[in-house]
């Protein structure tokens, strides 16, 4: 499970597959917005309608609810809500944890159902997973090979050194 000091590293690659995992989602449980959330508030990818969302804010105090719960949890004895479910009289918003990694949230109107909406997003859940497993493999093997991908790979001290004299 990533922890608050741990950072997430997005390749392209692995952003198209959840884009296209979110997007097909948003059709599927005929949602309006499906954005995802690392725990530590930041975005990392959203679709649907987003045009007049502050999804930053929205980002940051949804990280802020799951944090607040798995407080809450803990003092019932549970280690964390993985479902989080708020009814609004237009909106509602249900939200999960994906891999313990992730925060998938889904914001839905009459047009769908709790009931739907649980059914895809538990499938999709398992493809997301997929992805940032993936992903987490692929970030190790880099950090394990520090600097191969990095643009100043070959910049020496001495190229440093010419260039501020």
């Amino acid at each position: 499970m990533l922890g608050p000091q741990s950072s997430l590293v997005m390749y392209d690659e692995e952003y198209k597959r959840i884009m296209v995992l979110i997007e097909k989602l948003i059709r599927e449980s005929n949602s309006k917005v499906i954005f995802l959330v690392d725990k530590n508030g930041q975005l990392i990818a959203a679709t649907g309608e987003t045009e007049h969302l502050d999804t930053t804010s929205l980002a940051s105090l949804t990280a802020g609810n799951i944090a607040a719960t798995g407080g809450l949890a803990k003092l019932i004895g549970e280690k964390e809500f993985s479902i989080l479910f708020h009814e609004g009289e237009k909106d509602n918003i249900h939200i999960s944890i994906i891999g313990g990694r992730v925060i998938l949230v889904v914001i839905f109107d009459e047009r769908s159902s709790l009931g739907l909406v649980r059914l895809r997003v538990k499938k999709a859940s398992k493809e997301l997973e997929t992805v940032f497993d993936d992903l987490a493999t692929k970030s190790e093997s880099h950090a394990e090979a520090p600097g191969a991908d990095s643009p100043f790979a070959e910049i020496t001290d001495d190229d440093i050194d010419n260039l501020f004299n």
